[in-house]
Parts: C-alpha cells; structure tokens; sequence
C-alpha cells in the first residue's frame, strides 16, 4: 500500500463526509488528500469547501446529529430496537458492538467522531491550501471564515460528546500527521474561540443575505456563545449572545408551530439561525425523523407518507407542560387516521398505552418523507444562553428575566415569577430550555454539563423502559476502540478503561 493510501485509510477511519446539506451547496465532493494539482482557482476553493459541510450531511443524515442526545435524555425515546436501545439503557461498550452488528452505527456516537474529524481534516485543507488560490480576496477570505466556523463547530460536537479529543489542526501530509493525541478539554476550548475569532474575521454575510446551509455572522457568535457556555466562561457566553440579539437580524416567529412546518422553512429562517439542510432530491440528503416520529404502518397523513413509529416523548415529559403552553402542541396523545377517525392515546402503538407522538418532523406530502430541516442554531437558544449566563454572573436580575421572558410569551405564556433566588432561576431557564428543544438533540448535553443526567435520568421511565441505569461514567461517551487501535496516540476516556 502506498504512503497516500494509508493516509486516505486512516482518513476514512477519521471519517468520510458524504455530502452536501443543501442544494445551494450542490458541488462535486473532493477528497480531502491533497494532490498539487487542486486549491488552484476560485472552482477549486469552493469545491473544497463543499467538501467539508459533507461532514455535517452524514451527522444530519442519520441523524447522530440529534438521535444520540435525544435517545440518551429524559424527554424521547425509542421503540425497543436493537442497537438504538443501547442508548437508552446505557448498555453500550467501547466497540459499540450492538450497533454495529445490527448496522446501526449511523445512529451511535462512533459516527459522531469519524463524521466530525472528517470534517476537520477537510476545513484544514481549506484553511491551509486556498490563501494561495487565484480568486477574488474576499471571497477566498469567507471560505476560509467558514472554514474555521466548520472546524470550531466539529470540534465543540465531539468535545461535549467525548470531553478530552485529539485537536487536529493541520493536514494530513503524511500518514504521521494523522494520528494525534488527546487534547485537555480547556485546551480544546481555546482552540474553538481562536477559530471562531478567524471566522468572525473573515466578513462573513449576515442574515438574510447568507446562503442557505452556510453560518451567518451570527450564527458564529451563536455558536461563540454556546461554546462559551458549555466552557462555564459565563461572561463570554453573554457577551456574545448579546451580540447576536442586538444585531436585530433574527427574530421570533409569532407561532412556534410555524418554525417546524415544511412549507414554512424559508420564513422560519428568521429564527432558525442554521439547521441541517434536508433535500430530498440530492441522494442522500435526508434524514430518519420523519419517518420515526409518526405513528406505526404510516397511519397518520398529517405526519408522513411513510412512518415507523420508532421515536416518542415520554408522558411524564408532556405532563411538565403547562396546558397553556404552545409548544405542548407539537406533541399530541392521538392522532388522525387516513379515514379521519381519531385513534386515541392507548392505541397509537402496540408497545406502550402511553405513547407521545412527536410533530417536530411532519411531512405529510413528500414521497420521500425527508424534507423538514434539523434545527442547529435557533433564537431561542440564543435568549436562554444569555438568560443562564447572566444569572451565573448577577444572580436572577431583571436582565435575566428579560431574556427568559420572550421566549416564554411566544410560547403563551406569563412572565417568569419574579423574586427566584440565583439557583431557582437558573433551573428555571434549564427548564424551559427542556421545553423549547425537544428532540433537536440539546437536553442531553444541558443534563450533562449541570451534571443533572445523574438525578434526572433515573426517573424518566415507562413501561417500555422501567429502569435506566445511568452511572458517572455516562458523562461522556467512550472513544470508539476502532480509531484507538488505529492511532497508538490516542487513549480511551478514564471512565471507560
């Protein structure tokens, strides 16, 4: 084998981005080996950066970019599936064994690594090898901003996912070159905010000017801000969430239902700061949630024209909701069948009397049934960063309240009680939090990074699930044992020796 292929092998353990998260960004995939023949002319700059969002087209097409959150958290969960159940229960290993032998490894925390690095090994080409091409300044300086974006991006998944990971932050030139060692966490952090400093640098457009697929300048500070706040660097997670709410570009759509329908995702834009582009008519560019979040034998129009029944909410989840909430009406406890008879609650699916359907993911006409768009980056959750970190800061404070309380009036409901001690408040804005991100792959890592997913998890059970042993070492998920014994660099997280 020659030295290329073993670094185009070992790359493709890292991962391979498959392909692209728009049809705006609709470009040949090039490899991330670099050849002296390419980064030449503007073509070629773009292509290459085409080639590093395919990395975030096979986290969103599995979606691993929220199944393992959402199937690991307290509020979804899956039909008792071999392979997905792992999550749940907490019953997977090192080797991820279960979901590899029952091809379920799109769907486990393995593929988050070899999705994410291989987007980092492809933004490092792009980040290395287009200063040099021959094309317009400013637009060769925006590719490399959004390069740096897609780098501090991959690298803030996999630490919240992994906590301790190898930062990769040169090409692969040589086999040698791919094989680092793991990073301190506070050392991965200092890396994110010195790339997502370059891509606020780089005069990237704001909304709505900016591509659909592509980060605005604000969705850098969004994702500036959430580092931030996962870093407990409570200030510069304010500081940046203020800069994305004074900007104005962005703002909350009067109905929440309406951020969530797949005739409405050009408007829901406007709050749906940067998602996952779902398109149908490129092969491969779609998603599961569909398809798992209507009810069993594609029974309900409203939710899809193929549906498994495969992923609900749990009712000890729907019943947190104050019946006056909004967003409780993107869940439902029956549905409308193709006769237009109502099937009640205890009926909706054999496995439990007690299921939630989820409606985040309807697509009542596509044949396909992929459309709908996976939110990465919403206004709200800008609002919340700043509500949390403020009261981190200050205490419940009227700004903290004035940042909580939007959120809440678009979901119709009051003001948050005044008078919360520090501590009740922050619970308070983790709460709603839980509210407003169902399924899009958020709660897990809120529990974890409170250190909450000990006390909590426990308790979120049913009947298809009556215990779930979560330990400390649930914390993080272990590094994939494939990609430790091809680098003799890396280690396995402490807890899972």
């Amino acid at each position: 084998m020659s030295k290329t292929s073993k670094i185009a092998a070992y790359i493709g353990i890292l991962g391979s981005s498959l392909l692209l998260p728009s049809c705006d960004l609709n470009e040949t995939v090039y490899s991330s080996i670099y050849t002296e023949e390419f980064y030449k002319t503007a073509a070629d700059a773009e292509k290459s950066l085409i080639a590093a969002y395919g990395a975030l087209a096979s986290l969103g097409g599995g979606p691993a970019l929220t199944l393992i959150a959402d199937f690991s958290d307290d509020q979804t969960y899956p039909r008792g599936v071999v392979g997905r159940n792992t999550l749940t229960m907490f019953t997977y290993d090192v080797n991820y064994t279960t979901q590899k032998s029952n091809s379920r490894i799109n769907e486990s925390p393995q593929h988050i690594w070899t999705s994410c690095y291989g987007g980092i090994e492809k933004a490092n080409w792009v980040i290395a090898k287009v200063p040099d091409a021959n094309m317009d300044e400013t637009r060769k300086k925006q590719i490399v901003g959004e390069a740096y974006f897609l780098r501090a991006f991959f690298h803030w998944f996999l630490t919240k996912n992994f906590g301790d990971i190898p930062v990769k932050i040169t090409p692969s030139y040589t086999e040698a070159d791919a094989l680092t060692a793991k990073s301190p966490k506070a050392d991965v952090y200092k890396q994110i905010y010195s790339d997502l400093d370059q891509a606020q640098a780089a005069g990237l457009a704001s909304f709505p000017t900016v591509d659909k697929g592509r980060p605005s300048k604000e969705v850098v500070a969004a994702l500036y801000a959430k580092a931030a706040l996962y870093n407990e660097d409570w200030a510069k997670a304010l500081e940046k969430a203020k800069e994305v709410i004074a900007s104005g570009k962005y703002s909350l759509m009067a109905e929440v239902q309406d951020v969530y329908k797949y005739d409405k995702e050009d408007a829901a834009r406007a709050e749906n700061m940067w998602a996952y582009e779902a398109d149908p008519v490129s092969p491969g560019i779609g998603h599961q949630l569909v398809g798992l979040c209507g009810p069993p034998g594609s029974a309900g129009p409203a939710f899809a024209r193929t549906s498994f029944g495969s992923m609900f909410a749990y009712q000890s989840f729907f019943n947190s909701f104050d019946p006056k909430d909004k967003r409780r009406t993107l869940l439902d406890t029956n549905y409308v069948d193709k006769t237009g008879k109502t099937v009640p609650q205890k009926s909706i699916t054999p496995i439990t009397t007690q299921g939630v359907l989820i409606k985040k993911y309807q697509d009542p006409v596509s044949t396909i049934g992929m459309i709908p768009n996976i939110p990465i980056f919403r206004l709200p959750d800008v609002y919340l960063i700043a509500a949390e970190a403020e009261a981190r800061l200050n205490g419940a404070s009227a700004a903290a309240y004035d940042y909580i309380n939007p959120v809440r009036k678009r979901a119709g409901l009051p003001d948050l009680k005044t008078g919360l001690g520090k501590e009740a408040f922050i619970d308070a804005v983790l709460q709603e939090r839980a509210w407003e991100f169902f399924a899009e792959g958020d709660r897990w890592y809120d529990l974890t990074r409170t250190g909450k997913f000990l006390t909590v998890i426990p308790k979120a059970v049913n009947n298809v699930y009556p215990v779930r042993n979560v330990t400390a070492r649930n914390k993080y998920f272990p590094i994939p044992q494939d990609e430790i014994n091809a680098n003799l660099k890396l280690e396995q997280n402490p807890d899972w020796k």
